[in-house]
């Protein structure tokens, strides 16, 4: 709840924030990140937190160019805490509202209380920045600190949480109220007649009917990001559920990361191909695909636990999947009897793969497997056709190389010293 008068809203406080973060809308956690940027005391910051999560902020008053509250620090003793952040001129707001009207859309999102990302964008490109950035948000305390203290930090936690609801109250902050705003708004033409807070947004009927036929021009493919984003930090003052290990979250979700950057590198390739191994790869495999991406000793720990492999089983498992994924896990696990057609292939592969006289001896070891006469080297068939090479290490079998087409090729690989 707030009470609204021209060119100022004051806002309730707020309840605890127990649980939960301070933003969740893009431009709330932007509004953060200023503040993190510009604080100079990671200290001040973390305590402000606490005040804010613990609901020690009082009413918040914002008006053009400030936020005000007054913050009760722990010891009961209480602060009137002010930030201050440079108002739009006359000439930026103009081309704000120029902006604005040349895209109906933009005014659509801020009526239902968004503010998507190319509207700040294009505001940019107009020269009128509407976030803040490092150093924008001034602080000023009756603590008399000197930069931001618990208390003004708290204030711009708090305030986050109320741009996640309005985003009004930013431009409010900037120098214009949100009635005057939609009235300069509605003298463009950009808005009909009436309350342009409840006006519709939609088009007449006999409109949308006349252009049912018409297609518009399929949209282009978004840029793909350089690399993938980073995961979310954890690093809260909040501690976790029983059970729940920050860390291993932060690996899992940048992990996802990575594998959602893979899929939409594929999606906007000229031919997109999908990796064989997708849709057969079992939770099993998913756990020695995540030991190979290297985890903190204490992830892969748990990782290793719950494969129910032993380390070395485990270490080896590891080996296949760096070699060749999937395939290659298979061909490590996998003894299997080949089609006689594709055994009689796999046959002929092996006579004719080596010079008159070079073959080496060759005998079964199961259906998919020959082990080389007199030494500690087999080739094995994989599902695809191609050959793995696989050497004996302290009597266990292990992969010495990437499959090949040609067996003698692949054979090459077990003459590297292990662990090549």
């Amino acid at each position: 709840m707030s009470d609204t008068y021209e060119n100022e809203r004051t806002f309730e406080p707020l309840p605890p924030a127990q649980g939960r973060g301070f933003a969740t809308s893009w431009w709330g956690m932007a509004w953060l990140k200023a503040l993190e940027d510009t604080a100079l005391d990671g200290q001040q910051l973390k305590q402000g937190r606490r005040l804010a999560r613990i609901g020690a902020v009082g009413a918040v008053t914002v008006r053009p160019g400030r936020i005000t509250a007054v913050v009760r620090d722990r010891d009961g003793s209480q602060y009137r805490g002010d930030v201050l952040l440079q108002e739009l001129d006359e000439d930026d707001w103009d081309r704000f509202l120029t902006m604005a009207a040349e895209r109906a859309g933009h005014i659509a999102a801020l009526l239902d209380r968004e503010m998507p990302p190319h509207l700040v964008e294009d505001a940019a490109s107009a020269g009128v920045e509407l976030l803040p950035g490092i150093g924008d948000l001034e602080p000023k305390c009756t603590c008399d600190a000197w930069d931001h203290c618990p208390h003004t930090a708290a204030l711009c936690y708090q305030v986050a949480r109320l741009l996640d609801q309005d985003p009004f109250v930013l431009l409010l902050l900037r120098g214009r109220a949100e009635r005057p705003l939609l009235d300069a708004l509605q003298e463009r033409g950009s808005l009909p007649k009436g309350d342009p807070a409840t006006a519709s947004h939609g088009v007449p009927a006999e409109e949308a009917f006349a252009a049912r036929d018409i297609v518009p021009p399929l949209p282009q493919p978004p840029p793909l990001p350089p690399e993938p984003g980073g995961p979310a930090r954890l690093d809260t003052e909040t501690a976790p559920e029983p059970g729940v290990d920050p860390s291993a979250l932060e690996f899992l979700a940048a992990d996802a990361a990575a594998r959602a950057h893979r899929m939409l590198a594929e999606a906007l390739a000229p031919r997109h191909e999908v990796q064989p191994w997708a849709a057969e790869l079992t939770e099993d495999h998913d756990t020695v695909r995540l030991v190979a991406l290297g985890p903190d000793a204490r992830v892969a720990a748990r990782l290793g636990a719950a494969s129910g492999r032993r380390p070395a089983e485990l270490a080896t498992a590891v080996r296949a999947w760096r070699l060749g994924g999937v395939a290659s896990l298979r061909a490590l696990e996998e003894e299997w009897t080949p089609h006689p057609e594709v055994l009689a292939r796999a046959l002929t592969q092996l006579d004719g793969a080596w010079p008159e006289g070079e073959r080496p001896a060759l005998r079964a070891a199961s259906g998919n497997r020959w082990t080389v006469t007199g030494r500690d080297v087999q080739l094995r068939l994989g599902h695809d056709g191609r050959w793995w090479p696989y050497r004996k290490d302290r009597g266990r079998w292990s992969p010495a190389g990437p499959a090949d087409r040609d067996p003698a090729a692949a054979l090459e690989a077990t003459t590297a010293p292990a662990g090549d």
